[in-house]
């Protein structure tokens, strides 16, 4: 059985390791040039389950071995007070198992782990697809696949050409977020700084492994922003001109758009499909069920997502209309409970009154001050909020796949 992924940078590497490893022929087309591998990328979060799947791949030692190593968040606040952040206590609370890592890295060891058994097409992408199977690339010759899956993230191309415009199925959350590569001029070390006003958030981190420095900026407004997917210099101007009076470090920043060689700049947005499959083709990761970008734990839904999919189109011996019904069913609460969770973080990231400011620098002290092990007690309380992702339980697959060993 031939499966086309349309996506390398998470979602679609794990998804062909899986597939292949249950005897699929998978090839995986990419519209970058090469893979994905821009400077570290910014930083994302695995949580247990993903991390137990990432275990059964082999790959979980290099995960752990590129992590970024930030332990500590430093918040200023209008006033210019501070306060400090515990992160290895807040992320205990959260996960049982957690890593935090930069996602071109992730990307790059899922890609490194599937490259000798999965045909790679780079720098090309899907033209058309035909109810047959038949899939015209921009570049590349013709060719018909049982199964075509798009893993192509939140603005995918797959979805577009099946489900129809990306308007008809997105909810915009009340953000913006920017990143960008900056010199690490103030050396930080296991550190993130940031400052936080109403409506305006902006930040610098590193990761232990990195010469340079990430650069995030999260905005909040009252009316979506009007600007172009594909502008960056319109994005960088608004930017400059939502940011141009903050202090702290936010000038020296700003100032680095002009030079910074890598710049990313979205709406933080929720898909909301109610099916993620239509005949043949079917989608996965943020492609699917994006809950928000830095808000919703994408990265390790995508991974969750990867390994159900593979693991179900497995099971239905090819069967794909079954094995997208029992996948969908499999991820569906996993993916609702994210879209609420993401929602109320989105509101928290981003504090939109005065009284936001103080709830967040007093939830921090809170957490300070409290002992781990009553923390993480009070975290497991809380399925729906900060322990979603270790409180989803998926399927054990296992005894299948020591079957097709």
């Amino acid at each position: 059985m031939r499966i086309l992924v349309s996506g390398a940078s998470i979602a679609g590497p794990v998804l062909a390791y899986w597939l292949n490893r249950y005897g699929f022929d998978v090839t995986v087309v990419e519209r970058t040039a090469a893979p994905r591998k821009t400077g570290g990328g910014h930083a994302v979060d695995l949580f247990r389950p993903a991390m137990q799947i990432v275990e059964r791949m082999g790959v979980v030692d290099e995960i752990r071995a590129k992590a970024t190593g930030t332990d500590a968040l430093v918040i200023r606040r209008p006033s210019g007070k501070t306060v400090t952040l515990d992160l290895r206590k807040l992320f205990t609370a959260v996960s049982d198992s957690h890593v935090e890592i930069m996602r071109d890295d992730l990307s790059e060891i899922l890609y490194n782990t599937t490259s000798s058994d999965v045909t790679y097409l780079f720098d090309d992408s899907i033209a058309t697809i035909g109810d047959d199977g038949e899939v015209t690339f921009e570049h590349s010759p013709p060719q018909r696949f049982d199964v075509i899956v798009g893993a192509d993230g939140l603005h995918s191309n797959v979805r577009r050409l099946v489900f129809g415009p990306e308007s008809g199925f997105t909810t915009w959350l009340g953000a913006y977020l920017a990143i960008f590569s900056v010199p690490n001029y103030l050396e930080l070390n296991g550190v993130m700084e940031m400052t936080v006003d109403v409506g305006r958030v902006a930040g610098i981190y590193s990761a232990a492994h990195m010469d340079d420095a990430r650069a995030g900026f999260f905005l909040r407004t009252p009316q979506p922003l009007e600007y172009h997917s594909r502008d960056t210099e319109q994005q960088k101007e608004l930017l400059r001109s939502h940011f141009h009076d903050m202090a702290w470090e936010v000038p020296r920043l700003l100032a680095e758009l002009d030079h910074t060689p890598s710049f990313y700049f979205d709406s933080i947005t929720q898909l909301q499909l109610d099916t993620w499959s239509r005949g043949r083709v079917t989608l996965v990761g943020d492609a699917a069920y994006c809950p928000g970008p830095a808000v919703g734990g994408s990265t390790s839904m995508a991974v969750v997502g990867s390994y159900i999919l593979a693991s179900e189109l497995a099971a239905h011996a090819g069967d794909y209309s079954a094995a997208f019904a029992a996948y969908e069913h499999e991820i569906g609460d996993y993916v609702h409970r994210s879209r609420s969770f993401a929602r109320t973080a989105a509101k928290t990231l981003v504090p939109a009154r005065r009284f936001d400011v103080w709830a967040m620098v007093n939830a921090i002290r809170l957490i300070n001050a409290l002992p781990a092990p009553v923390s993480r007690a009070a975290a497991k309380l809380n399925t729906k909020g900060v322990r979603l992702h270790d409180s989803i339980p998926v399927k054990d697959y296992a005894a299948f796949d020591r079957m097709r060993e």
